[in-house]
């Protein structure tokens, strides 16, 4: 087996496939990983959360992290990681276009919601979802390649 590089173009293709990634942040030097589902447009990933920590955390420093991989097996797998800046769409004024523009795509997807607990029309206690987009700075990837 040989590990390569994937090109840009082959970074977002994966990203596009996929729909659940692993999202990083950090808060006073501690690291914090979670599941996410996302949608990638362009440049940027769109995903929403429910308040809590990840949240908290990405509004004190925006700089993120995001991992999707394909694994078939140990011989065939592609992974990419993004590095990149939080931007949250409130539902009101100049981001509210694309605060639904990011719910739209999402929807289009089976089961957008997870891994949160609820489905955004589940605002117990009037907490609503909030909406954003990862946008893309860097973006780097590898695969394995079986040697013939």
């Amino acid at each position: 087996m040989r590990i390569a590089d994937m090109t840009m173009n082959e970074c977002l293709a994966l990203l596009s496939e996929g729909h659940v990634a692993r999202l990083a942040c950090a808060n006073a030097g501690k690291p914090y990983v979670v599941p996410v589902h996302y949608v990638l447009a362009g440049r940027r990933i769109y995903s929403f959360s429910m308040p809590g920590m990840k949240i908290s955390w990405m509004r004190d420093n925006p700089q993120v992290c995001i991992q999707h991989d394909s694994i078939k097996d140990a011989c065939n797998w592609r992974s990419v990681v993004v590095h990149g800046l939080y931007r949250e769409l409130p539902d009101n004024g100049h981001a509210h276009a694309e605060h639904m523009k990011a719910w739209e795509l999402l929807q289009r997807r089976p089961n957008w919601w997870e891994p949160g607990s609820c489905t955004p029309n589940d605002q117990a206690g009037g907490t609503k979802p909030i909406f954003y987009f990862i946008e893309i700075v860097d973006i780097t990837g590898r695969r394995a390649l079986e040697e013939s």
